[in-house]
């Protein structure tokens, strides 16, 4: 699995590509922004995948309802197999307006 953090939606839209020539498939590839608004924006101008409910599972998506926006991406980055540590650190990126990619 791979990490990637940048600054904005064109440098996303530049990593995905490299992505997707390095052999990474669009369903491979996970987006990430802190505003709701924002992150579906660039999920459907990259079309890259979105966490549905086999990744997440339907109590998690039940209990999303109850939970902060960064609780969520915490706990959707995990469901995708990224360690507790890892998610909270890149949480942290998305505080400041970044935006995280994940390929897997």
């Amino acid at each position: 699995m791979k990490t990637f953090v940048v600054e904005n939606g064109v440098q996303a839209s530049e990593m995905i590509a490299e992505l997707t020539s390095q052999g990474y498939t669009k369903d491979e590839i996970y987006l990430f922004a802190h505003d709701l608004t924002r992150s579906k924006h660039l999920t459907e101008h990259t079309d890259t995948n979105n966490i549905g409910l086999t990744e997440e599972g339907i109590f998690d998506k039940i209990a999303r309802v109850f939970r902060s926006r960064g609780e969520d991406l915490q706990i959707r980055m995990a469901s995708i197999g990224l360690s507790q540590s890892e998610a909270v650190r890149l949480e942290e990126e998305l505080d400041d307006g970044k935006v995280v990619i994940v390929a897997q």
